[in-house]
């Protein structure tokens, strides 16, 4: 897993810029006024940010895997509990499924493709696939009524090899929640996931868009009704991995937000102007991840007051305000080194953001969100991209155990647990490029030692990845690449 204040720094600023460009970016979509020429290959790294999904696959492949170093694995997923838990991703650079943060990616992947789907060109259809192998997956675990599995694999044993997913010999142990054991964080989280997607696949495939948020109707109801944060009742197995640190009230305010959305159904409305309060809407806190939806929620929201006039919700584009004051530097609000923009709902209310005294547009907003963008791809002090496969200079000792150890293709023997670990201590290359894979990044003083033991630096993870292509399509059409 990737849990360090450098990837969540990094996830921070890439949703920042999510957000930002969301509500900057007016409909019908135009290009803005940028110099000539691009600082750099957006269209190129939007492929790539897509293409890692694919090195991140559990279950059996499909025939037209483009990440050939990867082979199939995890085939008797859930097998432990009698269901079929095959499919999904891998989080990072371990070989455990954890239910939590694969939602979230699926929430913040249909969310890219949801704004930006349309920029994306030939590029959609490979979003589209990446999110489905999620949404397979996640009605796979949501298949029971009341019941969502939520991990597959012992992360504390997995943590003490170092192998190939496809050589896999930790237990495979299946964690669930139930009414006896809630999880409404989990669940929740998976409901805005299977209804964000919803949206996803509403013209494409309608009949799997109504599977989709039919089921995540019924899982967030089993998230309200039987109340309470999942690492209560499953703390030994989930942390200190993916704990519910912020609780389950701002994945209840997130996954109604979502159902709002994807249904129009007037209940899920009611139910945020009832319980907003009690589930934080109003609170300061500004941080955003996996754990914390507060701010994704108050954004989503602000699309509905801003473009869908649905003035109820006039207070969320206040907080919004408070958020995106936070991030800009030069402002009294200002709690951030570096910040991105705000979002695409603004251009199209004409609106603007007022920190204090200070009034931030829309065209700064977006500058300051490519800065960026631009940053995570080589222009910083290392002039390193911090995307592998990116630019000609970018991390080669990646903490991910497919991508350091040798392919089934080029090492067909099996390759044990501690048999791993003196390739992990080694300051040799990863012979598998893992290609779109955006790593922890850089420390507070903009140094990153390529130190494939340093997970807090070097590890990618699916979560990170997810709001980029939103962010990628948004500026490669900006600059004409697609």
């Amino acid at each position: 897993m990737a849990s360090s204040v450098f990837s969540s720094s990094l996830l921070h600023s890439l949703f920042f810029f999510f957000s930002f460009s969301l509500l900057c970016n007016a409909f019908p979509l135009h290009r803005h006024r940028h110099p000539r020429f691009a600082s750099h290959n957006y269209r190129d790294a939007l492929t790539k940010s897509i293409l890692f999904f694919e090195g991140q696959r559990s279950g059996r492949l499909p025939p037209n895997q483009r990440v050939t170093w990867r082979r199939n694995s995890g085939l008797s997923d859930g097998s432990a509990l009698h269901v079929d838990l095959v499919g999904g991703y891998y989080d990072a650079g371990d070989n455990v499924k954890f239910g939590f943060p694969m939602a979230f990616t699926t929430t913040m992947l249909s969310w890219s493709v949801i704004e930006f789907g349309g920029l994306m060109k030939g590029e959609l259809q490979n979003a589209r696939e990446a999110i489905r192998w999620a949404t397979d997956y996640l009605l796979k675990a949501t298949a029971q009524p009341d019941t969502i599995y939520v991990q597959v694999g012992d992360a504390n044993k997995d943590h003490a090899c170092w192998e190939r997913p496809e050589d896999m010999d930790t237990p495979r142990n299946v964690f669930k929640i139930d009414r006896n054991t809630p999880g409404s964080d989990v669940a929740a989280e998976t409901a805005a996931a299977l209804a964000a997607a919803s949206l996803v696949f509403r013209r494409t495939d309608p009949t799997y868009a109504k599977l989709l948020v039919r089921r995540a109707i019924r899982v967030f109801e089993f998230a309200d009704k039987y109340r309470g944060p999942y690492s209560n009742g499953l703390r030994r197995f989930v942390c200190p991995f993916y704990c519910s640190y912020s609780g389950y009230q701002d994945e209840l305010l997130w996954g109604a937000a979502w159902l709002q959305r994807a249904t129009k159904n007037p209940m899920y409305l009611h139910y945020i102007q009832v319980n907003g309060q009690t589930l934080g809407a109003d609170e300061t806190d500004n941080t955003f991840g996996w754990d914390n939806k507060h701010v994704g929620a108050r954004i989503l929201l602000s699309k509905a007051f801003l473009v869908q006039k649905v003035q109820s919700l006039h207070d969320y584009k206040g907080h919004a305000d408070n958020y995106i004051c936070s991030l800009i530097p030069g402002n009294p609000f200002s709690q951030a080194k570096y910040t991105p923009a705000y979002a695409k709902y603004l251009t199209s209310a004409h609106k603007v953001v007022n920190c204090g005294g200070a009034v931030v547009t829309p065209s700064r907003l977006r500058n300051v969100a490519k800065k960026q963008v631009d940053y995570l791809l080589g222009d910083n002090p290392l002039k390193l991209s911090y995307m592998v496969g990116y630019g000609p200079r970018y991390p080669l000792r990646i903490h991910h155990r497919g991508s350091s150890l040798p392919s089934i293709a080029t090492h067909p023997a099996k390759i044990r647990c501690s048999s791993g670990f003196s390739i992990m201590n080694s300051q040799s290359p990863n012979p598998n490029i893992h290609v779109g894979a955006v790593v922890g990044g850089p420390d507070q003083h903009d140094q990153f030692p390529d130190q494939r033991s340093d997970y807090e630096q070097s590890e990618p993870s699916t979560y990170i990845n997810a709001p980029l292509v939103g962010s990628l399509a948004y500026l490669a059409h900006s600059f004409g690449q697609l």
